[in-house]
């Protein structure tokens, strides 16, 4: 299985959409040889804005350009894009539908060496409180490239959530992308588990893990926490004898919550992998912080064996 990272696929496919439309620009806050924004700043450097620490400025910046009838790309870590520029997305980009995109790098807690300041857990709950935003999740590089290229399909306001280090493809270069629908990874019988962004990875080898013991388990991917067809969703959990809901983000506010308003009046029992309402912290690693904090396949695996005694 071949790795990506998410950052530099996204450079490369901004590049190859920057030359197909001319009306692409790129804002940055500081960080484009880290976002990988930097890639098309060297290909078109009169459509490329370097803001520099000011976030909220870069973001009201955006919503100009998107008026003029651009389609700008905004750039720093998930945790200012979200949290530093919270205003100027909600009033002056979202309740005006403004066609920008913010790209939320280095999300999660991937992060790992720069701890609870830089690591982003609430993101996909503010993200997705805010109407009329669509809420991106890739969940390995080939699907980031999808995702950006959707994002510019869509006539308003992104959040695009990358990770900072490299994954193995989940996905084949040719694999369909359709915003707002669940992608079955894997299927089973027993328990299903939903998981979005790159918390797939833990759930397959959990999967993988739980064979060996005789469970059958289906992963479903969430691609766009927002939307998300509720009807699919329950088509997948339909029939299983429990559901794990996986996320690298918070439990308030994120996928756990949402699955569980989806499944209400279910009697399916439910488990939940996610961050406890806490902040992050500095480590060697992400994997790491994951198996810290009980994001890793070991914890997914034990959530799947308690439902199924």
């Amino acid at each position: 299985m071949s790795m990506h990272n998410q950052r530099k696929e996204y450079g490369k496919m901004l590049v190859e959409l920057g030359e197909q439309n001319p009306d692409i620009v790129v804002l940055e806050a500081d960080l484009g040889k880290s976002t990988m924004s930097c890639m098309f700043e060297e290909k078109f450097p009169e459509r490329y804005f370097e803001m520099g620490i000011a976030e909220q400025n870069m973001t009201s910046f955006a919503g100009g350009l998107a008026l003029a009838g651009k389609i700008p790309f905004t750039n720093t870590f998930a945790v200012f894009a979200t949290g530093r520029a919270y205003d100027q997305i909600r009033q002056s980009i979202a309740t005006a539908k403004l066609n920008v995109k913010i790209v939320g790098s280095s999300s999660g807690m991937s992060d790992f060496g720069d701890g609870a300041t830089h690591q982003s857990v609430d993101d996909i709950a503010i993200m997705s409180a805010i109407p009329n935003l669509t809420v991106f999740t890739p969940c390995d590089g080939v699907e980031v490239r999808k995702a950006v290229e959707a994002a510019v399909a869509v006539d308003g306001p992104c959040y695009i959530r990358l990770c900072r280090n490299d994954l193995e493809d989940i996905f084949p270069e040719d694999a369909k992308y359709r915003v707002g629908e669940p992608v079955v990874l894997r299927d089973g019988t027993d328990v299903a588990v939903f998981t979005h962004g790159i918390m797939a990875h833990g759930a397959l080898e959990a999967a993988k893990l739980a064979k060996e013991k005789g469970i059958s388990v289906k992963v479903v991917h969430i691609p766009t926490v927002k939307p998300l067809n509720e009807e699919a969703v329950k088509a997948c959990a339909a029939g299983m004898k429990g559901i794990v809901v996986c996320e690298e983000s918070n439990i308030r506010g994120g996928l756990n919550m949402l699955i569980s308003y989806i499944l209400r009046g279910s009697a399916i029992p439910m488990e939940s992998v996610a961050v406890m309402d806490v902040f992050g912290q500095s480590a060697s690693s992400h994997a790491e912080l994951l198996q810290e904090y009980g994001l890793d396949a070991g914890s997914i695996l034990e959530k799947i064996e308690k439902l199924t005694k």
